[in-house]
C-alpha cells in the first residue's frame, strides 16, 4: 500500500511525506474522518515509507512485500475483540513494543477502533504515550476524534482526514465496473465514504432503501409498538445501522433543499417520495431531525444503548408531521 493508492486525502498525506523528509516522525498519530474515506490505508502506505526509507515506498523491497502480504514482524494491528479494545490487548502490545525492531527501523502498531479503548485499556495505553520506546510508533485510527479519550488525544499528533468528494468517488466506482447511474447515486449518498459508495452501489441495496424510507417514514405515535420494533431490528444490525443512518440523513436532507434545487437532490429517483414528505413537514421541524440525527450517530459511536436512542429519535420523527 503506497501513497498513490490512497484517494483524495492529500491534505494529510503531505504532511506525512513533510515528517517522513525531514525526520521528524511523531511517536503517535490519531486519524480521525467518517469510516471508509482512507484513514487505514494512509497508515499502511506511511508504514510503508517509514519502513522503506523512500517517500512513497518502493514496492519491491523485502520490507514493501512483506508489508504487502500482511506479514512484517514489525507491524501490529490491534482492533476490537468485540465491544472493546481489552487491557490485555494493550499489555500484550507493551511486550511487543518493549523488544527492538527485527528488521525495520521502528516497530509500529496500528491500534485501528481507537473509540473502543474502554477506561481500562486507554489508561493503560496512556503511560506508553507518556513514555513511549524510542524506536516505536502508534497510529490510533477512529471515525470521531472526541470519542477518543482526551487524555490520549493530547498525546497525539492529529490529522483529520475529510469525506471524499462526491465527483471523485463516482469516477472511481465507474472505473471498477459499476454501472454508472448506481454509481452516481452511490456517490451521492456515501457521505464522503468510498467503502460505503460500494455497499450502497451493490446488487440490491438501492433497491431496499425504498423499503427502509417507506417504513421509518410512516411510523407515527399511534403505534408504538411498530415504532419500538423498528428500532430493535435495527439496533440490533449493527453492521447496517451506520449506513441507514446516513441514507435517512441524505433525504431529510433532500427534504430541505426540495423547494428551492429540486434538481439539486441527492435521491434524485426519489423525487415523489421527497415532495410528499417535503408537503407534510415543515422546514424547520427537518432541521431539528437533522440535528437530532446527526446527535444519534455521535452517541452510538460512543457506545450508548443504540436501541433507546433510536426510540427516541423516532419518537421525534413520528411527531414532526403535519395534522
Amino acid at each position: 500500500m503506497a501513497f498513490s493508492d490512497v484517494t483524495g486525502q492529500d491534505a494529510a498525506i503531505s504532511i506525512l511525506k513533510r515528517s517522513i523528509s525531514m525526520g521528524r516522525v511523531s511517536h503517535a498519530y490519531l486519524f480521525s474522518g467518517i469510516e471508509g474515506c482512507g484513514k487505514r490505508k494512509t497508515a499502511l502506505a506511511f508504514v510503508q515509507a517509514v519502513f522503506c526509507g523512500k517517500e512513497d515506498g518502493c514496492g519491491v523491497c523485502p520490507s514493501c512485500k512483506k508489508l504487502a502480504s500482511g506479514h512484517h514482524p514489525d507491524l501490529h494491528i490491534l482492533e476490537p475483540e468485540g465491544a472493546f479494545i481489552k487491557i490485555d490487548q494493550i499489555r500484550e502490545l507493551q511486550k511487543e513494543l518493549a523488544y527492538r525492531p527485527f528488521e525495520a527501523p521502528k516497530k509500529v502498531c496500528i491500534i485501528d477502533g481507537a473509540e473502543k479503548l474502554n477506561q481500562a485499556s486507554g489508561n493503560a495505553l496512556l503511560k506508553t504515550l507518556e513514555e513511549p520506546p524510542g524506536d516505536a510508533l502508534m497510529i490510533l485510527i477512529t471515525p470521531e476524534r472526541s470519542a477518543v479519550m482526551q487524555t490520549i488525544q493530547s498525546r497525539c499528533q492529529s490529522l483529520a482526514f475529510q469525506p471524499l468528494p462526491v465527483e471523485l468517488v463516482e469516477e472511481r466506482l465507474v472505473r471498477e465496473g459499476f454501472p454508472a447511474e448506481a454509481a452516481r447515486v452511490a456517490a451521492t449518498l456515501c457521505g464522503g465514504s468510498l467503502k460505503r459508495a460500494k455497499e450502497i452501489g451493490a446488487d440490491g441495496v438501492l433497491e431496499g432503501r425504498v423499503a427502509f424510507l417507506n417504513r421509518v417514514l410512516a411510523l407515527n405515535t399511534r403505534d408504538i409498538q411498530a415504532l419500538f420494533q423498528t428500532a430493535e431490528e435495527m439496533a440490533a444490525d449493527k453492521e447496517g445501522l451506520p449506513g441507514f443512518l446516513e441514507l435517512l440523513l441524505s433525504f431529510l436532507r433532500d427534504i430541505l433543499i426540495y423547494r428551492s434545487i429540486p434538481e439539486g437532490l441527492a435521491n434524485s429517483d426519489l423525487e415523489h417520495l421527497v415532495a410528499f414528505e417535503a408537503s407534510r413537514r415543515s422546514e424547520g421541524s427537518v432541521m431539528e431531525l437533522i440535528e437530532q440525527l446527526v446527535h444519534l450517530r455521535s452517541l452510538l459511536s460512543r457506545n450508548v444503548n443504540a436501541r433507546l436512542a433510536l426510540e427516541v429519535f423516532f419518537m421525534h420523527l413520528a411527531s414532526g408531521v403535519r395534522g
